[in-house]
């Protein structure tokens, strides 16, 4: 019979989250249990749920991963773009999306609200530091457009999430042709980056 590995305290929460996060993106949610992480990881099938009681509290940690990761390659982008809120907005875009392709399972588990604990303090956050990106772009937008209220800038930041994440869920459906597909020449993002041209004319 193979030895069970050994782990310190935390290093068996991490080694259950990103070997979790492997299989997510391998199997789809429905495909990962607790006793087949526990299996992969090579620890007693009781072993996860020191850290993770219920397969809720696995979610939960990999969503507050993910919109860490999520934050950060919209901050990438950013970093790398002309400091001008038409090429940030565009910048953002193009992390939102580049993050969505890479990771569609987790992308998708993020924004499914009856998977987890949003009252875990952990997830918060993670997840207001994805928001303030949306934020940060979108207040340009409310201010060209004269809505600059609290309610105006709510507005405006519904209306830019709301085309690049729906653009983002049909490219990882499939609904959208793949780069270079009929010989436009097209880039794969030209449609959520087209919405700075709309919103931000020059």
């Amino acid at each position: 019979m193979a030895r069970q590995k050994s782990y310190h305290h935390g290093d068996l929460r991490q080694a259950l989250i990103g070997t979790g996060l492997d299989m997510l993106e391998e199997h789809g949610l429905e495909g990962l249990t607790l006793r087949k992480l526990a299996a992969r990881v090579g620890v007693s099938h009781a072993a996860p749920e020191h850290h993770f009681p219920t397969l809720r509290h696995l979610m939960t940690a990999f969503a507050v991963e993910g919109f860490r990761l999520f934050a950060a390659s919209m901050r990438e982008a950013m970093a790398a773009a002309p400091d001008d809120p038409a090429e940030q907005l565009r910048a953002a875009a193009r992390g939102y999306l580049a993050f969505a392709r890479s990771r569609p399972h987790l992308f998708r588990l993020m924004f499914t609200a009856n998977r987890l604990d949003w009252d875990d303090p952990a997830i918060g956050p993670p997840a207001n530091a994805a928001h303030a990106v949306l934020e940060e772009i979108s207040l340009p937008v409310a201010r060209r457009m004269k809505l600059d209220t609290p309610e105006g800038r709510a507005a405006v930041e519904q209306l830019v999430w709301s085309q690049i994440h729906g653009h983002a869920h049909l490219m990882i459906d499939g609904k959208l042709p793949p780069e270079g597909d009929g010989g436009t020449g097209c880039e794969p993002f030209a449609a959520p980056l087209d919405l700075a041209s709309v919103l931000l004319p020059e």
